[in-house]
Formats: C-alpha cells, structure tokens, sequence
C-alpha cells in the first residue's frame, strides 16, 4: 500500500467490540466518506447482532473467544477457540447483504469439514454451574448427579458445585439447603458474590452492593484512547485505593454519585458513563431484594479492613499466595 501511494484510496481503520465506548462504536455506521474504503476489525459481535450496510470482503479467521470453566481450579477464563461451521456462516453471510460480495477464509477446507465443530459448545458444559445447583435446590431437586439436563456437563462439573456451595455454607453436609442459602438464592447474583452481600450484614450492605454492581462492568469501565494513553493512565491511577480492585471500584462510584452522576466528569477522567449507569441500575435492582433477603442497607463509612472481611466470606476460594 505504502508503495503505491496515492493510487490506493484512503483507507478507514475503526475497532468494534463489545467493550468499545459507544460514541467510538458508532463511527463504524456512519457513511464511508466519497473515494474512500472502510475496514472493521470486530469481534463475534458482528456476526449475528448488527449489520453493516455496503460490506463486500469479510476475512474471517476462523477463531473465537468464549469462556472457559475450570472445575479444578475453580475459575473461569477467556480463551481462544475454533469458531464453529454455524459462526463462520454467519460471518460469511455479513458479506454482500446488500450487494453481491466474497469471503475469505484463513484455514482450509478440511479444517472447516472436520476440525471445526457443528455448533458452539452449550453454556452449560463450560461454565461455573454453582448458580445453577443453588437456583435447582430451591426448587426442591435433591439429586442434582442425576438431574435430566438437556445438554448433561461433566459430573466433576456438578460436584465442584455442590464442593463450592457447602463451602459457602448455603448447603449442609446432606447436601440440604441452609438458611442462609435460601437468602442467597433470592440475589440474582453468582453464589460468592450473593455471599459477600449477606455476609456484609451489618457491617458494610451499601458498599458491597456498590462493589458487586460494579465487579460486573470492570472490564467495560475503563477506556484508553491511543492518542491520550498517558493522561489516560494517570487518570486512573489517581483512583486506585490500597484495598485492591474493590476498594478502587468503590472509590471510582462514590466519586461519580458526587458529582451527580455526571457525564462530562465520566469523559474527563477516561471512565465509560455507559458501564457506571449499568452498574448503577444493578445496585437500584439489587437495592430492591433487600428486604426478600432480609437485610437492611444503613449508612457507613466502612473502613477497607471491614470491606476485606465481608469480601472474604464469599470469595475466600479465590485466595492465592504469591511464590517468591
């Protein structure tokens, strides 16, 4: 390109993905300028939930990320894996939606025929199913080993469940459902953080509810322009507290209420307004269910040590030692 100069047409660059602020995301849909081209590097996010008029080359990669659950240790993450024959035809299928066009794909015939699965593996066999088990105890189901799911997971799936939700104390050693597990099942919420919550009793609800809120938006909340790296880092920077994530995800809401929610303070200090009011809507949810999970939500300033301990009752399996 750089050798032909100006015979090449100016050429658009734009990123799409899901965690992408959303006045950047909207540059992708506005009209491609006469004389120019326009290329989109996106995420699966493009495949199914929007369309991109005057797209003619798709160059799909044939890979995607999804997550991936851990029963031996415990924790889940975001791998890359080959996308399945539904994905790369639906990827395909982007191209020439409103005019005739082509798609490439970087792997070969075979690896589509057969290395490539027929659909994407089912929620249910890569994930944590400790929220599942907990919401299935409610409803009265005794033996989970041996309950008729659609897609069946790995029995050690299922134990690592149950492992989870005696050691969180919503299950007694007959595998029953405990009192305190019952309050846990009426937070829409992940059992460890539905533990946080309630072991805050007393102590610190307005904040762990804050702090739950937000855990869900962390990786949406921040956003680093290229062109303002530096000002970007140093913004962030100045809300990080010693108490670690949680402390600083408290701090960087706190500061936000403070200002009335403003959105201009968001843009100032490099924070998506996006992500904050999506935690705020959790916490006003979550805010609701108080009085079904019997808690009240008192004022206080709780102190980072007071914090920690609520955050340890529920995410104590999620300890490590740093090797020296």
């Amino acid at each position: 390109l750089r050798g032909r100069g100006r015979e090449c047409a100016e050429l658009l660059v734009l990123p799409l993905y899901s965690a992408l602020p959303g006045e950047q995301q909207a540059r992708v849909f506005e009209v491609t300028p006469r004389g120019s081209r326009k290329c989109v590097f996106a995420t699966n996010v493009a495949e199914t939930s929007l369309t991109l008029e005057g797209v003619v080359y798709v160059i799909d990669s044939g890979f995607a990320k999804e997550n991936q659950f851990s029963p031996k240790t415990g924790l889940e993450s975001l791998v890359t894996v080959p996308c399945s024959k539904a994905s790369a035809n639906q990827r395909a299928g982007r191209a020439g939606r409103v005019r005739a066009g082509h798609c490439f794909r970087l792997y070969t015939r075979n690896s589509f025929e057969q290395e490539m699965p027929g659909v994407q593996t089912p929620e249910v066999l890569r994930c944590s199913l400790a929220a599942a088990v907990l919401f299935l105890k409610t409803l009265g189901v005794d033996d989970v080993l041996n309950f008729d799911f659609m897609d069946p997971p790995a029995p050690q799936t299922l134990v690592a469940a149950l492992e989870l939700l005696y050691a969180l104390a919503a299950l007694n050693e007959r595998g029953e459902l405990t009192k305190l597990g019952r309050r846990m099942a009426e937070l829409p919420l992940d059992p460890m953080a539905s533990r946080f919550v309630v072991g805050a009793e007393g102590r610190c609800v307005a904040e762990a509810l804050t702090v739950t809120a937000m855990l869900g938006v962390v990786g949406l909340l921040f956003f680093r322009p290229k062109e303002k790296a530096l000002h970007a880092d140093n913004a962030r920077r100045l809300f990080c507290r010693p108490g670690g994530d949680p402390s600083t995800l408290l701090n960087v809401y706190q500061q936000w209420e403070q200002t009335g929610y403003s959105v201009a303070w968001c843009y100032e200090n490099f924070l998506q307004h996006r992500a904050l009011q999506r935690a705020r809507d959790v916490r006003e949810q979550l805010q609701g269910l108080l009085e079904r999970v019997e808690l009240e939500e008192t004022a206080s300033q709780a102190s980072d040590e007071t914090l920690r301990k609520a955050l340890t009752a529920g995410y104590f399996t999620q300890a490590s030692q740093l090797a020296s």
